[in-house]
C-alpha cells in the first residue's frame, strides 16, 4: 500500500482499537471486517461489522459469514467494542478497518505478535464520503450464498458471466424494494410478511428474503407460489439447505393462494388478467407495498374504439398496442390510487429477458384519502375508449373496496 505506516510499537492492538472508537465518534466508521479465523467453527469465515440505527439507538451490525449461511447481530457500539476487543486475536487473526479518511489492517502472526498498517487517504473527504454512499447503496454481496445454489456465482462467489444481466436485475429489484420499504406503513417488530407470485426460480425470492432478514435484521415470513412443481420443489429443497427460515415456496397461482394477510405483494410477469388478481390480492388483504411488472393487456385491447381522430395513428398494429398497454396500466394506477396507494408507473430492467419492463409500484398511505374524484377520472377514461370492462374494477366492486 502506497503511503503506509508500519508500527510495531508499544501496542498496535490499543491503537487499532483507539481508531475504531474514533471513528465511531466521529461517525465515520464505513465498516470493519474481521477475518483469518482460527476459533472452533470451521465453517465461519469472517465477520462483516458496519454501522447501523436501530429504534434510533446507535449500533453496529454483525454479520457472521459462514460459507453456507450468514447470522446477524446487532449490538450497541460500547457492547460491540467490547466484543470486538475480545475478538482479536483469540478468534481472528486480521482486522480490516476502513473509515472515511482511513485504512486500517491490523495482523497478528501465529505467536499473536501485532502488526498495524496505516494507509491514509488520498482523496479529499468528498470523494471518500461519496465513496461511504456507494458502498451503503450496494444492497446484495455476492458472497451470498444462495447466489451460489442458484447458480449466479460460482463456489468461489465470483459473478457466472452469463449471469451478469441476472445479478443487475436482482439488485435493481432490491434497491427499488429498499426505498419503498423505507416509506410504508409497516409495523416495526412484527414479522414482514411477503408473497411473491410466479416466484420462478426464487431468484428475487430468495434476495427479498436474504435482504429483509440480513441486511435488515428484519424477522420475515416469505412465500413464493409457483405453477411449475419442479420449480417450487428445488427452491423448497435451497431454502432447507441454505438455511433461510421462514422462505417457503408453494404450487399454485395468484387465484389458488390467497393469504389471509399480506405487507408485501409481488407480481412480476402476471399476462393479462393474472396482473390485477394480483393487485386486488394485494388490495384486499391489506399490503402495504404492491410491486407489479404487467405482461400482456388482451383484455382491454379487444374492448376499446379509439377515438376517430386517433385512428389514422392507431391503425398500425404496434401503436395499438402500446396504446392498449398504456390504457389498460394507467387504469390500474388510478385504481390502486382510489384504494389508498400512492403509485409510480416506471422503466424497470426486465427480470425475464423480454421488453416488457415497465413496473407499477403502489405504497401504502398512512391516511386514506376521499377516491370520489379520482372514480370520476377513471368513468371519463372508460368512456373515451368505450371500455365496458376492466378485470380489476370487477374484483374491487365485489369485494365493496371501491
Amino acid at each position: 500500500m502506497s503511503a503506509t505506516a508500519a508500527t510495531r510499537g508499544s501496542d498496535p492492538r490499543a491503537t487499532f482499537l483507539e481508531l475504531l472508537s474514533t471513528s465511531l465518534a466521529q461517525n465515520a466508521l464505513v465498516k470493519l471486517v474481521l477475518a483469518r479465523h482460527v476459533g472452533d467453527e470451521p465453517q465461519l469465515q469472517r465477520v462483516i461489522i458496519k454501522p447501523v440505527v436501530v429504534k434510533e439507538q446507535p449500533c453496529l451490525s454483525f454479520v457472521y459469514r459462514y460459507q453456507t449461511r450468514d447470522i446477524t447481530k446487532n449490538l450497541p457500539q460500547a457492547e460491540a467494542l467490547a466484543a470486538i476487543a475480545e475478538l482479536l486475536p483469540e478468534r481472528f487473526k486480521n482486522a480490516h478497518l476502513l473509515t472515511l479518511t482511513d485504512e486500517v489492517q491490523l495482523e497478528f502472526s501465529k505467536k499473536n505478535k501485532a502488526m498495524l498498517h496505516r494507509n491514509a487517504a488520498q482523496q479529499p473527504r468528498q470523494a471518500a464520503s461519496a465513496e461511504h454512499d456507494r458502498e451503503k447503496k450496494r444492497y446484495l454481496e455476492l458472497s451470498r450464498p444462495f447466489l451460489v445454489d442458484l447458480g449466479v456465482t460460482n463456489k468461489q462467489h465470483e459473478l457466472i458471466p452469463a449471469m451478469s444481466r441476472k445479478w443487475k436485475q436482482i439488485n435493481k429489484f432490491i434497491e427499488v424494494f429498499s426505498h419503498a420499504f423505507g416509506g410504508a406503513p409497516i409495523a416495526a417488530g412484527q414479522p414482514v410478511r411477503v408473497a411473491d407470485f410466479g416466484s420462478g426460480k426464487g431468484y428475487l425470492t430468495f434476495a427479498i428474503h436474504d435482504y429483509l432478514r440480513n441486511t435488515l435484521a428484519r424477522d420475515a415470513q416469505v412465500t413464493g407460489v409457483e405453477l411449475r412443481e419442479d420449480m417450487v420443489t428445488l427452491c423448497n429443497t435451497a431454502a432447507a439447505r441454505l438455511e433461510h427460515p421462514g422462505l417457503v415456496f408453494e404450487h399454485g397461482d395468484v387465484r389458488t393462494v390467497v393469504p389471509s394477510a399480506i405487507d408485501v405483494m409481488i407480481a412480476l410477469h402476471a399476462c393479462d388478467i393474472a396482473t390485477d388478481y394480483a393487485i386486488h390480492t394485494g388490495i384486499r388483504t391489506g399490503a402495504a407495498i404492491i410491486m407489479c411488472s404487467p405482461c400482456c393487456h388482451k383484455q382491454i385491447r379487444l374492448q376499446i374504439q379509439s377515438p376517430g381522430l386517433l385512428k389514422p395513428m392507431l391503425q398500425y398494429g404496434l401503436h395499438l398496442g402500446q396504446q392498449a398497454e398504456m390504457v389498460t396500466d394507467s387504469l390500474r394506477a388510478l385504481y390502486l390510487e382510489a384504494c389508498g396507494y400512492d403509485t409510480k408507473v416506471f422503466e424497470f430492467i426486465s427480470l425475464e429477458h423480454t421488453n416488457k419492463n415497465k413496473m407499477i409500484l403502489a405504497v401504502k398511505r398512512a391516511e386514506p384519502q376521499d377516491p370520489r374524484a379520482l372514480l370520476e377520472k377513471i368513468e371519463a377514461l372508460k368512456a373515451f375508449y368505450a371500455i365496458q370492462e376492466h378485470c380489476l374494477e370487477t374484483l374491487l366492486k365485489a369485494d365493496g373496496l371501491i
